[in-house]
């Protein structure tokens, strides 16, 4: 457990994924790659799927960020991303805190890519079928600009958006948006972030501490592999984007110690880097084999 402010943090792999190495390191050679990670015989990397959980117990808030890959998966889909979700991961990590699913006041979703929060909605009854909400007294927070661009994707991204995992949060009236490209703070303690480079609006938390804080980086750096500012993924609507706000993240980390969590490394939760911006070098790894 990490303390930011008046937060306990938390990471939780609700999930492991496997997607093609090539795309998650898009022009970066296989030969540099495969030195840092493991590769399958399908060419694919193993990855997590983790939310971060935050907690407030002074004023009864309970947030959680990502939900990842979620359970409604038929056979071949899940096959073809190798993806095995525990259903129980959260859920366990709540009651450890004395607390369950309808506990949670709050869900940031950084992106609706079907890898972060597929987890959003359950099968209601029975496999395609209705949906229901998995955190049912949650406000959801979203960009209302990427909601909009997740309706209506390109023909680059489509297949990472899967409507069935926010139909019924959208139906439901549950959601609240942030807007604009610099949004000021909606939830107490907790600071916006918005980047362009990976796709649309990703909403990043930022967990404000009086000494340090904590930003999720979401898919602007994936896991602590993808540190190097020029590796960056195929999947990015906007690769040169994200090398910026990439140089933008790295100074704050060298100048105010500004801490990183991240959402697929299948080892570590987070990181504390130092270096330079060019070449940032993890100096302590947050929630380690966690």
């Amino acid at each position: 457990m990490l303390k930011i402010g008046n937060y306990e943090l938390h990471t939780v792999i609700n999930g492991t994924l496997r997607l093609d190495g090539g795309a998650m390191f898009g022009v970066v050679p296989k030969a540099l790659w495969q030195n840092v990670t493991d590769v399958d015989e399908q060419n694919r990397i193993p990855l997590a799927a983790r939310s971060l959980v935050a907690l407030d117990r002074s004023a009864n808030r309970l947030i959680v960020v990502d939900t990842g890959c979620g359970s409604k998966w038929d056979k071949k889909s899940a096959a073809r991303y190798a993806i095995r979700h525990d259903p129980d991961a959260l859920p366990t990590k709540l009651g450890e805190m004395g607390l369950g699913l309808a506990d949670v006041t709050d869900v940031v979703i950084t992106h609706l890519h079907f890898d972060h929060n597929g987890g959003l909605t359950d099968w209601y009854d029975e496999p395609g079928g209705k949906t229901s909400l998995r955190f049912p007294n949650a406000r959801h927070w979203v960009h209302r600009s990427h909601l909009e661009h997740a309706r209506c994707a390109t023909p680059k991204d489509r297949a990472s958006f899967v409507q069935a995992d926010f139909a019924a949060v959208e139906d439901a009236g549950v959601l609240s948006f942030v807007e604009g490209d610099h949004p000021g703070p909606t939830i107490e303690g907790v600071r916006w972030m918005v980047s362009q480079g990976h796709t649309t609006c990703q909403l990043h938390p930022e967990f404000v501490g009086n000494e340090r804080n904590l930003l999720f980086v979401g898919d602007l750096v994936p896991t602590i592999a993808h540190l190097k500012l020029g590796w960056v993924m195929s999947y990015d609507l906007r690769p040169l984007d994200t090398i910026r706000e990439r140089e933008v993240i790295y100074q704050r980390c060298l100048e105010e110690g500004l801490l990183l969590a991240f959402p697929h490394d299948p080892n570590h939760g987070g990181a504390m880097i130092a270096g330079t911006f060019h070449r940032p070098v993890v100096i302590e790894t947050l929630w380690p084999n966690c």
